[in-house]
């Protein structure tokens, strides 16, 4: 059982709209309830990827917004703990804390990291494996982990292709933070809206793919994140699809109505 981590089926109640479709799919929420700041504890990072994969073996749920509160997302690594941990701990652990905070992006459904407050250190790592990010428009992001003597454990890679070598280095090297301005002009995040309207701008983003081809969302998905083997993946993922029902609805539908129509099932 997760203790700083809470996964839940958003309903019509939750953010003033219907989620769920006939078929019963959903957007989930998951929760980083660490307060006051939700700093990530290697405890916390292991909960928040086991709760992922739990997220993502269910194929009732079409899409997954990552949320902390409306006052931060996540202010950074646990630094009390990261300072006493011994060299030979830190080198045992460090390759299952990279993979639990890239958890985001081998999930297959689409993600979306919604920001408010801060996003520093391990959170910011643990956002750039989202497929998008919405922040408020008085966040601050940064991988301030240079600072400390440290560096970004999962982000320095996915920031480098999110943003180019050159800037990924100079927030790299300097820990410095940036705001939602810059922030949105370096393309470090997707979208920014008013403080009160980041869970929401999440999810209606997320909330278009309920009714959406989650084979093919899958897929297409394992094609990015296979990076320099995209090309290859694609050719497998794209056989692959043609023994789906989503494939064969869509299809059909295309050559009967044209675009937009179908509505498919995940299978």
């Amino acid at each position: 059982m997760a203790e700083f981590v809470t996964l839940s089926r958003l309903g019509s109640d939750d953010l003033g709209s219907d989620d769920v479709d006939g078929s019963g799919r959903a957007v989930a929420l998951l929760r980083i309830a660490r307060p006051p700041m939700n700093l990530l504890s290697t405890q916390v990072i292991r909960e928040i990827a086991e709760t992922a994969a739990v997220c993502g073996a269910d194929p009732g749920i079409a899409a997954l917004v990552v949320y902390g509160d409306e006052r931060v997302f996540c202010a950074g690594d646990d630094l009390a703990e990261l300072a006493g941990l011994p060299a030979e701990q830190a080198t045992a652990m460090a390759a299952d804390l990279q993979a639990a905070l890239g958890c985001l992006a081998r999930i297959p459904q689409p993600t979306v990291a919604a920001i408010s407050g801060y996003a520093l250190g391990a959170g910011l790592e643990l956002a750039l494996g989202a497929d998008r990010r919405v922040i408020g428009d008085n966040v601050k992001l940064g991988l301030p982990q240079i600072r400390t003597g440290l560096i970004p454990l999962a982000g320095i890679r996915r920031l480098s292709l999110l943003i180019g070598p050159g800037p990924a280095r100079d927030l790299v090297f300097t820990g410095r933070f940036v705001e939602a301005d810059e922030a949105a002009r370096l393309g470090l995040v997707d979208q920014v809206v008013a403080p009160d309207d980041v869970l929401g701008a999440a999810f209606a983003w997320a909330r278009q793919f309920v009714t959406g081809p989650g084979q093919a969302l899958a897929a297409a998905k394992a094609v990015f994140e296979a990076g320099p083997h995209g090309h290859e993946r694609a050719r497998t993922e794209w056989s692959r699809l043609f023994g789906t029902e989503d494939q064969r609805t869509g299809t059909r539908s295309y050559l009967r109505d044209g675009p937009g129509v179908a509505e498919f099932t995940g299978r």
